[in-house]
């Protein structure tokens, strides 16, 4: 890998649709908050981006992506769209969760937290032998940034990908709790031959 890797890295774990591309020491974000829709909006906002900024898919060096906690929905799109990317550029998918972005740059030991559903929040405890599991607690957690998390996540992977002495796995959602669906209590219909 160059010093000096490009990555495309985005994510749809919030009520938004981020990008930002890192090339060199130059760092591009853009994020569009929506509450609905990011399925439809990644790719062609990610495209956009490449495109402002004089860059083509052939030129990245690896793809980042935001892994959660956040919305199931959202994560489970940004995640298979790099998995997808990564296969068919055959570059490496590097994810990074919400805490490590938040964190960015935090010195440890640091407590990351992120807003959760119903008046809670996603909680991490930082420190430079690792980190403890996620937790869900009661309280509130201020709305990141996203500009600040999107560009921390591109940030991120490129520590990642230099510091890697191994293929890196590919990136996974990081769910804290449970999702709130439920399977269906009734049985199937019968389908007739």
């Amino acid at each position: 890998m160059p010093p000096k890797p490009t990555i495309l890295a985005f994510d749809t774990s919030a009520a938004h649709c981020a990008a930002a591309l890192l090339s060199g020491e130059k760092i591009v974000s853009r994020v569009e908050e929506m509450s609905r829709g990011q399925g439809e909006r990644l790719l062609v906002l990610l495209e956009e981006v490449l495109a402002q900024n004089g860059k083509t898919w052939a030129d990245l060096d690896a793809i980042a992506v935001g892994t959660g906690p956040g919305n199931f929905t959202g994560i489970r799109i940004s995640v298979s769209a790099a998995r997808g990317l990564a296969l068919g550029l055959g570059k490496p998918a590097i994810g990074v969760n919400g805490f490590e972005a938040v964190a960015f740059g935090k010195p440890r030991p640091f407590t990351a937290y992120l807003p959760a559903p119903r008046d809670q929040r996603y909680a991490l405890e930082l420190n430079d032998a690792g980190t403890d599991a996620p937790r869900q607690e009661d309280g509130e957690a201020p709305q990141p940034d996203a500009q600040k998390m999107i560009e921390a996540i591109a940030q991120i992977a490129a520590q990642k990908l230099a510091q890697a002495t191994e293929p890196l796995e590919r990136p996974a959602p990081l769910y804290v709790r449970a999702p709130d669906a439920a399977p269906p209590r009734e049985k199937p219909p019968v389908i007739l031959p």
